[in-house]
């Protein structure tokens, strides 16, 4: 299910981010965000080939960034449904198999509580890829 427009707030990218998001899609086709909860990455937004990372039922789709879905498990966003996402992009390797890793860059995520107005609309879609 995709969610309604309102939820889009939830989750953003910044311009450098989205060149290498449009970069990554250029080389390996439509790709996907999962924000990752384990233990190696800490909270650091995956970037797979789109499908590579099955969803279902117990992810949550936040929105989409540069065209592309931005996917949480269910019990991360509990903990985070308050909180405003934004991908961003730095210097360094990441710990995972994020796409961007070869580039010498890694995803991050910077974040900020969401306003009053925000956390009033829809509550992300759930539902499987």
């Amino acid at each position: 299910m995709e969610p309604t427009g309102a939820v889009a707030a939830r989750v953003g990218i910044t311009p450098a981010a989205a060149a290498l998001v449009a970069q990554l899609v250029e080389q390996h086709g439509p790709v996907m965000f999962h924000q990752s909860g384990g233990c190696c990455d800490g909270s650091s937004p995956m970037c797979f080939p789109d499908g590579d990372f099955i969803t279902s039922e117990a992810d949550v789709l936040l929105g989409r960034v540069a065209g592309v879905p931005f996917w949480m498990s269910a019990s991360q966003y509990e903990y985070w449904r308050h909180t405003h996402l934004t991908v961003d992009v730095v210097p360094g390797r990441g710990a995972g198999f994020s796409l961007e890793a070869p580039e010498g860059v890694r995803f991050l995520i910077r974040s900020r509580l969401l306003t009053d107005e925000e956390v009033a609309l829809d509550e992300p879609a759930r539902g499987s890829s």
